[in-house]
């Protein structure tokens, strides 16, 4: 029986907040230098990153209270960087979670190379920064390659731990703390499992405000209408302005900007006579695209409740549904990770997400954790042993190889 070790690839992406923006550039990607990718190669995984949104939204459960909120970025760039692990059929379903069939894993690189570029961003209303990084229990080590691409393409910071001592857990979370400025403070728990091999973290940060501030003094509470058909008093945002809007027999929708405008959040609306289970089975990226298209500018008045959420969910199922099938077997090829081990498997996939919506901006994040763990041999067949006729034995001494006794025993006495 192999021993089994772990290895945890994390994901942590779109850090929204609501206070006033720095100017520092501590933090963010920087692709290293000499990497050759294009300024456009981003657009290469845009429709895949929306895609495999709507896709999940579709897959996954709403929590208690009915919510649902996921980052399909967080997972599309964690899954990403997990694609440069894989081969075989593996690399192959992964690809179609990510809508790359038949793309190399270094032209996925370089289209987040792309992205994470143009996401960077640092100015007095918008702040948007990605950083990396990877450790490693100190017993193993990367296949070079491996290693190589998510230096170049993901500036991965790689440090090596001692698993065994009580400092691993406290440098992952102070990374963790630094990379989300103390909206995330804690992603795993003192004393790391002693069978952990990697922890890959990947973490967006976005700061900004509105663009058209919602005024604290017209906030008021109104009732909210729950899908039980009983109603909640929440407070209600008031903006009135000339927005991005659109209006069809289905729903509402309106755009409300960040900053001069170069980020946004999109509401919509289903109508009364729509439920919004209803609603959520005709979502598709096409239909974002036909929605996004159809807006025109208008003067209205929004009345929006602030909102907090906090969800998470556990994606095995609903990557499986997509696609994405060996990557949690025993027929799991991730033999371009870690060297002198290639019987790695998939064993959770994981995104916790939060939403904090109010008159000054949006705060918001998520963390995406893929953990992997290498397959057991599989156990031979039981055997069956019924001693009920003649048998021979012997007795013997082990250390020495002696036998002491031997017999045939044919008529067993008592």
């Amino acid at each position: 029986m192999k021993r089994k070790i772990t290895a945890s690839l994390v994901g942590m992406s779109l850090l929204l907040s609501t206070t006033g923006c720095g100017t520092s550039n501590e933090g963010n990607l920087e692709i290293a230098e000499g990497v050759e990718f294009g300024d456009k190669d981003y657009e290469k995984i845009v429709a895949p990153n929306n895609e495999l949104g709507f896709k999940l939204f579709k897959e996954i459960e709403a929590d208690d209270d009915g919510n649902l909120f996921i980052s399909p970025t967080s997972l599309l760039m964690a899954l990403a960087m997990v694609y440069n692990g894989a081969d075989g059929t593996t690399k192959e379903e992964i690809a179609k979670v990510l809508q790359v069939e038949g793309t190399d894993p270094n032209d996925v690189n370089k289209a987040n190379a792309s992205l994470v570029t143009i996401m960077n961003k640092d100015s007095k209303a918008i702040q948007l920064q990605v950083a990396n990084s990877i450790w490693i229990n100190e017993e193993f080590h990367f296949q070079e390659e491996f290693a190589q691409r998510t230096k170049d393409y993901f500036n991965a910071k790689i440090e090596e731990i001692d698993i065994k001592s009580s400092d691993p857990a406290k440098q992952i979370n102070d990374w963790v703390e630094k990379a989300t400025k103390g909206k995330i403070d804690k992603m795993v728990d003192g004393p790391l499992d002693d069978n952990l091999i990697v922890m890959l973290l990947n973490a967006i940060y976005f700061k900004g405000d509105w663009q058209y501030p919602f005024d604290k003094k017209n906030t008021e509470n109104h009732d909210f209408q729950m899908t039980d058909g009983t109603e909640k008093e929440v407070p209600f945002m008031k903006l009135e302005k000339k927005l991005p809007y659109m209006v069809n027999n289905e729903f509402q929708a309106v755009q409300l900007p960040y900053g001069d405008g170069e980020m946004s959040m999109t509401i919509v609306l289903p109508n009364e006579q729509k439920s919004f289970e209803e609603f959520q089975t005709t979502l598709s990226a096409e239909k974002w695209d036909e929605l996004r298209s159809n807006f025109g500018s208008m003067r209205g008045t929004l009345l929006l409740p602030k909102f907090k959420i906090e969800y998470e969910t556990e994606l095995n199922d609903a990557l499986e549904a997509l696609g994405m099938e060996s990557a949690f077997t025993d027929r799991a090829d991730f033999s371009k990770m870690v060297e002198g081990d290639d019987s790695l498997f998939i064993s959770k996939v994981k995104q916790k997400t939060y939403i904090d919506v109010n008159e000054k901006g949006t705060e918001a994040a998520a963390v995406t954790g893929v953990q992997i763990e290498e397959t057991s041999a599989p156990p031979d067949d039981p055997f069956v042993m019924d001693v009920n006729r003649p048998f021979f034995f012997v007795i013997t001494d082990n250390e020495t190889g002696v036998v002491l006794f031997m017999g045939f025993v044919v008529n067993p006495e008592i």
